[in-house]
């Protein structure tokens, strides 16, 4: 009799092949090892000196030069040494408000040139952006010569212009005729035509900067909208009007405090015009005159800058409330 092979190897039953628990077949068990870090001691240096340096760096540029900015406001100093800053308390503000003759034809200059930035430029750039979105051919290429200007330095722009003003050689008197001795027209000169001439070369690059802003208002827009305006029998007009301007809500918006921003913080260019004197004054233009000017009266120059920040803060705080609701109903 033959005797029946029992071997593991050989046994039809599965559970055969499993060695039994405490066998010396039986496989040993990976000892447990500890959480592996994802990020060496290295890679933790590195991350800390990306993050904390651009931190430090704004906290230090930013959020420090404003509030001793503010402080200054309420002191006298010539920036020589910090033993001659005097607290003076409200006389800065004060002495802005009744005795300085550029300081509310300044706050009036401003005004206009939010207002011609809201009333001109701000409409073409809008009616430009509604003719790029009908994918026009070369849609591309003029999208990039309306925006160019914006990417432009302003000292650039202002340098630009100066040869379109110059009374000799400039193009606008070349064009009209008064480029010849006795009829030439002092575009930037005059205080009369300065502030006209330099908001034309602020409304041209203005017109770019709404232009992108509304275009990509216009790319959000549902399409199914305009379907459904279309086969109700509405033409382009009224499709625009009662559709997608509608929609453009979050846009204009954002158009208005940027064009407010613009036109509070307008200095480049009027400064390579003409300094800013002889009708161009801007409140940007009395902050840097009077804290690195001759008179370096740091203190009234900060007090003009907390001027200029009061008003940014009463628009743009606003605008982050309702943005903030917005998300909040989101």
């Amino acid at each position: 009799m033959t005797k029946t092979d029992t071997t593991p190897e050989k046994s039809g039953n599965p559970e055969a092949a499993v060695p039994p628990p405490g066998s010396a077949h039986a496989p040993a068990k990976k000892p447990a090892t500890g959480h592996k870090r994802l990020l060496t001691k290295r890679d933790r240096l590195v991350l800390g000196v990306m993050a904390g340096l651009p931190t430090v760096l704004h906290v230090l540029l930013v959020w420090v030069t404003a509030l001793a900015s503010i402080l200054l406001a309420f002191t006298t100093w010539d920036g020589i040494g910090f033993d001659s800053i005097k607290w003076v308390g409200l006389e800065n503000f004060k002495e802005l408000f009744t005795n300085n003759p550029q300081f509310w034809p300044a706050v009036e200059h401003n005004v206009v040139w939010f207002v011609v930035l809201i009333l001109i430029p701000t409409p073409m750039g809008l009616f430009l952006a509604v003719q790029l979105d009908k994918k026009i051919r070369f849609s591309r290429v003029y999208q990039t010569a309306f925006f160019l200007p914006v990417v432009l330095s302003m000292a650039v722009i202002g340098f630009v212009w100066q040869l379109v003003y110059n009374p000799d050689t400039g193009l606008i008197n070349s064009l009209i005729g008064a480029n010849e001795p006795g009829k030439y027209i002092d575009w930037i000169g005059d205080p009369d035509l300065n502030l006209w001439a330099v908001l034309i070369a602020a409304s041209w690059r203005h017109t770019g900067y709404m232009m992108i802003l509304y275009l990509a208002g216009l790319k959000g827009v549902d399409p199914s909208l305009r379907e459904a305006s279309s086969l109700d029998g509405a033409n382009e007009w009224q499709t625009f009007k009662n559709v997608i301007f509608p929609t453009l809500r979050p846009t204009n918006t954002v158009v208005l405090v940027v064009t407010i921003i613009e036109a509070l913080r307008a200095f480049d260019l009027v400064f390579v015009f003409n300094g800013g004197a002889q009708g161009t004054e801007l409140l940007s233009i009395l902050v840097t005159s009077n804290i690195i000017g001759e008179s370096s009266r740091i203190g009234y120059g900060s007090a003009i800058a907390v001027v200029l920040l009061l008003i940014s803060l009463v628009v743009i705080i606003p605008y982050l409330i309702s943005t903030f609701r917005k998300e909040r109903r989101a």
